[in-house]
């Protein structure tokens, strides 16, 4: 077992109702739920891994694969939408060469779509990051999020 979470693990006590708190420190500090986390979560719960599985997979606050340096979250919400946010989604997935969930090989970009940023003045948006890319259209996405050669 790493450092990481041992660190993380001296905060518990080992019962099962302390896997959803677990899972959250994990991810804070991995980014992600590493599959060897997994069955470290199982060991120091006393639960099997498919039920620490069953409680991620519940969830859809845990990430199964890391996030990209530049994670985009298209918004899909009703102002996005109706402006064009699918045409994006598609633009950005031809682009960048993966689909809604995944990471490009180079680590670059992840892609996500979400319900509502908050900004539908600004539709159709991504947020990268921690800021709003905002109007975008799908025949600007190439500009806008430039791959490395």
């Amino acid at each position: 077992m790493d450092k990481e979470l041992k660190r993380i693990f001296s905060g518990y006590t080992g019962h099962a109702s302390e896997i959803i708190p677990i899972l959250q420190d994990i991810q804070d500090v991995y980014g992600y739920l590493p599959e060897h986390a997994l069955e470290e979560v199982a060991g120091f719960t006393g639960v099997s891994k498919t039920h620490v599985y069953g409680v991620a997979t519940f969830y859809a606050q845990f990430r199964f694969k890391p996030k990209g340096r530049k994670h985009i979250m298209v918004c899909t919400g009703t102002a996005c939408h109706v402006s064009g946010a699918e045409q994006v989604l598609d633009a950005l997935e031809r682009h960048l060469g993966i689909g809604e969930g995944d990471v490009t090989e180079d680590m670059e970009y992840s892609l996500e779509s979400v319900g509502c940023i908050g900004c539908c003045s600004l539709a159709p948006c991504a947020m990268v990051n921690n800021e709003v890319v905002s109007r975008i259209k799908p025949s600007r996405v190439s500009k806008i999020f430039p791959k490395k050669s």
